[in-house]
């Protein structure tokens, strides 16, 4: 007689986000998933006034809002605002969790992370964490305690997590990044530049960074711009953009572009002989997938310190070249400049750096989700 069980239809829920960093790695978990199991339901839960609430939709995917925001750590006074939204977040995750009926719940960091995972945890849904930092932040440690798994990018993380369900995986990133043929060449003609002349790309995340654009902004006041030997493409941010923008027609487009936001990075990638961005996990992981000579300038407002922590797990295999943020003025765009007269050094940085890398992340997550779902089929 012919098996007639029915399929079971995974229900999935993923939580976090606040920047790309966390959108990313998100979107290409999902990805992964619905290539396994076409039918599976997926639904994301995100921070209602960040930037997920319109890339997971134009993405495919269905997200709820939580209003939770994160603490204002130089302002402590504000905090009873945050503390407020936090509980709201809290009872919203609840009727999430209780409606959607997930049968795992993935968390990958950002705002909305911790209320949602909680949630699930609390009502007996098997959870996975994705840690992107080489040091974990308090949120994760505290959900780690009821994680089923814990997938990390970097080794080590047993000092943090039970090291019997930590699982290392690396980060995801964009599948067109990796999945890009064009040389450097193609994609500095692509992108307006002159194909022979080396470039820069200054990127600050998908907000921008204030210490790298005032960096290259000095660069142009000064004349240094004009005299380099190199082109630039400058992704400001939006918040920064009108400023910078002004700044830019200084120079010319043939030799320094600066836009709020580029949509191509696979392009942008391939052009760069050099690399300048903060220190965030997944432009890490995207700079070792693509071998990137890079500057890290660590971000000095993020919790733990983490983004200098994770450049030092770099710089301390010889895999990057770190400025830190307090030292950015003075210290950037020399530093730029020497690393763009030294290919030597560069090429030392790429090799090195593509060393760290861990391909094909999503799946090897995919795979930890696969044996959670089969877990508690079995179970059921």
């Amino acid at each position: 007689m012919k098996d007639t069980k029915p399929t079971i239809v995974p229900r999935v829920l993923i939580s976090g986000g606040g920047t790309g960093g966390h959108i990313y790695p998100a979107l290409s978990i999902a990805d992964a998933v619905r290539r396994r199991h076409p039918e599976a339901r997926i639904l994301f839960v995100g921070a209602s006034d960040r930037m997920e609430m319109k890339t997971v939709p134009a993405a495919g995917y269905t997200i709820e809002g939580l209003p939770v925001a994160g603490f204002d750590r130089r302002r402590p006074w504000r905090n009873f605002g945050v503390l407020l939204k936090l509980w709201k977040s809290l009872r919203m995750a609840r009727a999430i969790v209780r409606n959607f009926r997930p049968d795992i719940a993935i968390g990958v960091g950002g705002y909305a992370s911790g209320p949602t995972l909680k949630a699930a945890q609390r009502a007996g849904v098997p959870t996975l964490l994705q840690e992107q930092n080489s040091y974990a932040g308090v949120t994760n440690k505290l959900l780690a305690r009821r994680a089923r798994r814990i997938c990390t990018a970097y080794p080590g993380m047993e000092r943090f997590f039970p090291a019997d369900r930590i699982t290392l995986t690396g980060n995801p990133v964009r599948k067109e990044l990796p999945d890009c043929t064009a040389d450097a060449a193609a994609a500095r003609a692509a992108l307006g530049f002159d194909p022979g002349t080396p470039l820069v790309l200054f990127v600050g995340g998908s907000l921008g960074a204030l210490t790298i654009n005032n960096a290259v902004a000095e660069a142009v006041e000064s004349g240094k711009m004009a005299e380099a030997p190199f082109s630039v493409l400058w992704q400001t941010g939006k918040n920064e953009s009108r400023r910078c923008m002004k700044i830019a027609e200084a120079v010319g487009a043939d030799k320094l572009k600066a836009k709020p936001f580029i949509n191509d990075m696979a392009t942008a990638y391939a052009a760069a002989d050099l690399v300048v961005a903060r220190a965030g996990a997944g432009t890490i992981s995207e700079l070792q997938l693509l071998g990137k000579a890079a500057v890290l300038v660590p971000s000095p407002n993020v919790a733990e310190d983490h983004q200098r922590r994770n450049a030092e797990a770099l710089t301390s295999r010889d895999a990057a070249v770190m400025v830190l943020d307090a030292d950015a003025a003075t210290d950037l765009w020399a530093t730029v400049t020497r690393l763009m007269q030294n290919p030597q050094e560069r090429h030392m940085l790429s090799r090195n750096i593509h060393g760290m890398a861990l391909e094909n992340s999503d799946e090897k997550i995919a795979d930890e989700i696969d044996k959670i779902l089969q877990n508690g089929t079995q179970r059921n």
